[in-house]
């Protein structure tokens, strides 16, 4: 694939992507939220469970559009904004507050996540993008274009198992913050919710997939493709 083209519209995504990454290990962590759904029941989840499923879309977006290797390589975006960000709000948090500053207790909720629950985000997220973006584009030699709605949301199928799976066991599994007999459910209700987001949002990805593929002059399929995770080449 050529590296010299220049698309209008490839920087704003990845932007975009990035951003959304960021602000789901931020601020969605340190909340736990529980709603009573008819039919599945009191779901328990992470409140940043409503930022990912956007991030899948983007990651959808960009693979259709533009292709596993340009999407590789955003996803590598997203995955050294992640750890920039863990790194720092760690290293944050563990600066000594001043003595009329009282917030410290609240601060150390909201953004002092463990080691481990930064590394199981990590793990997860590019494990599980990775798996989207190669199932996507692979669905899309097989349908040979058509039906875009069974590769964004088999694609998410396949990732968010992946990312739920590896995440909670990673960063909960004998901790005690999460009981060891909740974690299926946990982790169930995770999946549940981002994939139901992914159906909920497939007009919005059609109209943009649609119209980026009209301005970008752009329908790429990854017949030739290097399918190696740790390139960064496009």
């Amino acid at each position: 694939m050529s590296t010299h083209r220049a698309f209008r519209y490839y920087d704003l995504v990845m932007v975009a992507f990035v951003t959304i990454l960021v602000c789901s290990n931020l601020i969605g962590p340190a909340k736990i939220a529980q709603i009573d759904v008819p039919v599945l029941g009191v779901l328990t989840f992470g409140a940043g469970v409503l930022f990912f499923p956007i991030s899948y879309v983007f990651g959808d977006i960009l693979t259709e559009v533009y292709g596993y290797a340009r999407s590789r390589r955003v996803i590598w975006a997203g995955f050294a904004a992640l750890a920039f960000a863990s790194v720092m709000a760690w290293v944050i948090v563990q600066l000594p507050p001043a003595p009329f500053w009282h917030n410290q207790p609240a601060y150390e909720t909201a953004f002092g996540s463990t080691w481990r629950i930064a590394l199981a985000s990590l793990v997860a997220f590019a494990c599980g993008e990775f798996v989207n973006s190669f199932v996507l584009a692979k669905m899309k030699i097989l349908t040979e274009g058509r039906w875009l709605w069974t590769r964004t949301i088999g694609s998410t199928i396949f990732g968010e198992a992946v990312d739920s799976t590896l995440f909670y066991p990673l960063a909960f599994y004998g901790t005690g913050i999460i009981p060891d007999d909740k974690l299926p459910l946990v982790m169930l209700a995770q999946f549940v919710t981002k994939v139901g987001v992914e159906v909920v949002f497939t007009p919005v990805t059609y109209k943009i997939v649609a119209w980026l593929k009209a301005v970008e002059h752009e329908d790429y399929y990854d017949r030739k493709t290097d399918f190696n995770p740790f390139r960064l080449d496009a």
